[in-house]
């Protein structure tokens, strides 16, 4: 039987189509099933050669699929792995590696939303716009370069490291260990998000009032003396009530945030 050995460009060539494309082609039905298709595509007729078998594969990684894209990387490895032993004729039938690819996407999903939309992101964004606040270009270059110079290297070992371990990467991403870190970046995101949401989110009221005797009351400086930056926190708690227990689309609450900010300010409620 002819080998069906799997080179570093063929590796690259998989890892390139995952990151590029992995949330192009989305839907309530598959998500991101079809950016995991696509990964597999390069190495198809090089692992199956037989069409009967390649579409069996392909129709395989075609089925619902959802979780964080970049941590996701080591599935995908993982998975090509796996499609390389049975395509060598190893006892590793289809429905194993499809089980195996469902059961991983949501303990990764977990530990890698917190890691990179929860932790990450946030750092890197309040970095780029402490620098972009005077109107500075290095803010959104320092973005980008910095997401890049990170999410490249490490989606690449993630995806080798996959791809090297099989299936043994399980216990790593579905072990107790795995369940105290996915909880420790979970409360560490919480922080940096209160950090952001302290340093970046603005708002005072111009409201003063006259008492009888004359004494003239700003709102704003009497909530200072008793809880400082009390309207930021109400603005974050809201915005946060909105979307996980109204589940209103954050399109939608910018929106409101906007409409709200534009009419307090015009009728004086807000400091402008």
């Amino acid at each position: 039987m002819e080998e069906h050995k799997l080179t570093r460009r063929d590796l690259r060539r998989c890892w390139r189509s995952w990151m590029m494309y992995n949330l192009s082609s989305m839907s309530f039905e598959r998500l991101a099933s079809f950016g995991f298709c696509l990964s597999m595509l390069p190495v198809a007729k090089k692992l199956y050669p037989d069409i009967q078998q390649r579409q069996e594969m392909l129709k395989r990684h075609a089925s619902f699929y959802n979780t964080e894209p970049q941590l996701g990387a080591i599935v995908n490895g993982m998975v090509l792995g796996l499609e390389e032993k049975r395509a060598n004729g190893e006892p590793i039938d289809g429905e194993t590696i499809n089980t195996l690819k469902v059961g991983l996407m949501g303990p990764v999903a977990g530990i890698g939303d917190s890691m990179i939309p929860g932790m990450l992101i946030p750092i890197l964004l309040s970095i780029g716009m402490a620098l972009a606040a005077g109107g500075n270009i290095l803010g959104p270059l320092f973005y980008s370069i910095a997401w890049l110079a990170i999410i490249l290297p490490g989606t690449w070992f993630l995806f080798l490291k996959g791809y090297r371990m099989g299936s043994t990467s399980v216990e790593m991403l579905v072990s107790s260990k795995s369940n105290r870190l996915r909880e420790a970046l979970s409360l560490l995101g919480v922080f940096v998000m209160g950090g952001v949401a302290a340093s970046y989110v603005k708002l005072g009221t111009g409201l003063e009032f006259v008492t009888k005797d004359g004494v003239n009351i700003h709102l704003q400086h009497m909530l200072d003396g008793i809880f400082p930056q009390l309207l930021p926190l109400l603005v974050v708690i809201g915005a946060w009530f909105l979307m996980a227990k109204r589940s209103l689309s954050p399109v939608k609450a910018m929106l409101l945030l906007l409409v709200l900010a534009a009419a307090g300010v015009a009728v004086g409620l807000f400091a402008g």
